[in-house]
């Protein structure tokens, strides 16, 4: 296949996963390993992340302003801004203690990401029926105590196939908030969670980095930016009419065919 297309390829399947609680990681560590693409130094992988986050940091950026202009009178805005920053405290330690396993053992193991998408998928459809009735519809207004516990949920997507946004809006859910706050407080957390995570891949990977191939990267960044913007919009006002179990079957879906796929040899 074409290097443009997988390019193009990858960066919408970026932008259209990094936001839902199916895995992005997980899915383009699959279509990597089944077209044959990889980047020295993961290259190409980190910068499309990144055209992710810009995308979310563009439609967040006017509230975000707002938060931090009100910080300096307000003290719910300054609540607002330490809840996020206590959720995002766990996923720092341990993305520093275990970043070397990670990136050297469960990312190689196509076989783990699958078992994780089919998994998460079933957690999914079982919270989306039985989680605990909603006593928090405000993101930005949640007990600093439950925001710490969504943070450790967070470090559950340190395992490939888990998702980010996928723990955090099942610990959310099970904490008693409600499905469209559980997933604007799932975004707020991934500004600093991905953009921190994104800077300390580009330092650790500093010597190897390989723009050589810049115009896929040019590519891949495009799709991803834009496809982002788009769900990004969208999936708020979707999951507050329709919950998550269209996620669910999507990751038990890919997750199986991954797995058949695997164990066919290919």
């Amino acid at each position: 296949m074409d290097t443009t297309l997988i390019a193009a390829l990858l960066g919408l399947l970026e932008g259209l996963t990094e936001f839902l609680p199916v895995s992005s990681t997980g899915h383009l560590l699959l279509a990597g390993h089944f077209l044959g693409f990889e980047s020295k130094g993961k290259t190409f992988e980190v910068v499309i992340q990144l055209g992710a986050i810009l995308a979310l940091g563009s439609v967040y950026a006017a509230m975000v302003a707002r938060l931090f202009l009100r910080a300096r009178h307000d003290v719910a805005a300054r609540r607002s801004i330490l809840s996020v920053f206590i959720a995002f405290l766990p996923a720092v330690v341990v993305g520093l203690l275990a970043h070397g396993f990670i990136k050297t053992v469960l990312f190689e193991t196509p076989m783990l990401i699958a078992v994780m998408l089919i998994l998460g998928g079933f957690v999914l459809l079982v919270i989306d029926r039985i989680a605990p009735p909603a006593i928090h519809d405000d993101a930005l207004a949640l007990p600093l105590r439950k925001s710490l516990i969504i943070g450790l949920y967070q470090c559950l997507a340190m395992i490939p196939g888990v998702s980010r946004s996928g723990a955090t809006i099942v610990g959310a859910l099970l904490l008693g908030v409600e499905k469209r706050a559980a997933a604007e407080f799932s975004f707020l957390l991934s500004l600093p969670t991905m953009g921190a995570a994104v800077a300390y891949d580009l330092y650790k990977t500093r010597d190897v980095l390989d723009f050589g191939a810049v115009w896929e990267i040019a590519i891949g960044f495009a799709v991803a930016f834009v496809s982002a913007i788009v769900v990004v919009r969208w999936v708020l006002s979707y999951i507050g009419r329709n919950g998550y179990a269209l996620f669910g079957w999507w990751r038990i879906i890919v997750g199986s065919v991954a797995l058949l796929a695997l164990s066919l040899g290919a």
